[in-house]
C-alpha cells in the first residue's frame, strides 16, 4: 500500500512506476470528484456518480473506500486487487490513510509505505502549483495533510518524494524486486 497527503506526488509515483516497472499491477481506484485536466477514465481513476458509489459500497464491492477531504469518496475495487493477489504478481494499491488502515484491519501482512513530502513548504508548492483546487478546497487539502503526516508512524517504511525516479526506486526495492538501472 502507498498512502501519504496530499500533493506528496502518489499519483506521479504510480505514474512512474507503471511506465518503468509494468509488471507490477496498480489498483486503479474509483472517485467521485471531477475529472482534472489530462485525467483519463479507467486509467487514472474510475470516475462515478454518487450513486454508483454507493450502491458499489452496499454490494461489498470495494476493498477499502473514505471521504476524502471532507467532500469526495475513493475506494478500491475489490474483485480486481483480490484477483491480482491471488495470482502472486506484484501488486500496489494507491490509497489515502483512511483507506490504509482498512486495509491494515483486514489484510495486516500487507507492507505499508508511507509516500512523505521533503518538506512542509514544498508540499504547499506542489498543491499551489497543480492549480486544480481552489483556495477552500486547498485549504481542506492542507489541513488534511496535517493529520496524515501525524500519521507517518503506522506504517512500515517512509519514502521521501525528493525526486521521483529515486523514490519509484526506493520503493520497488521496498517490494524485493530488482531495481532498474536504465
Amino acid at each position: 500500500m502507498l498512502a501519504g497527503p496530499t500533493a506528496v506526488g502518489k499519483g506521479t509515483v504510480s505514474a512512474d512506476l507503471r511506465m518503468r516497472y509494468p509488471e507490477i499491477w496498480i489498483s486503479v481506484s474509483v472517485t467521485t470528484r471531477s475529472r482534472r485536466p489530462g485525467e483519463v477514465d479507467g486509467v487514472h481513476y474510475h470516475f462515478v456518480d454518487e450513486a454508483t458509489f454507493d450502491r458499489m459500497v452496499e454490494q461489498d464491492e470495494l476493498l477499502e473506500w473514505a471521504q476524502v477531504h471532507g467532500r469526495h469518496r475513493y475506494g478500491t475495487p475489490r474483485a480486481a486487487a483480490v484477483e491480482v493477489l491471488r495470482s502472486g504478481r506484484p501488486a500496489l494499491l494507491e490509497i489515502d490513510l483512511a483507506g490504509a488502515r482498512q486495509v491494515r484491519a483486514k489484510m495486516p501482512e500487507a507492507g505499508f509505505v508511507f509516500l512523505a513530502p521533503p518538506s512542509w513548504d514544498e508540499l504547499v508548492r506542489r498543491l499551489v502549483g497543480r492549480g486544480t483546487e481552489d483556495e477552500a478546497e486547498r485549504e481542506r487539502r492542507l489541513a488534511t495533510a496535517r493529520e496524515e503526516l501525524a500519521a507517518e508512524p503506522e506504517f512500515d517504511v517512509t519514502i521521501v518524494n525528493d525526486d521521483v525516479r529515486r523514490a519509484t526506486d526506493e520503493l520497488v526495492s521496498w517490494m524485493g524486486l530488482p531495481v532498474r538501472s536504465s
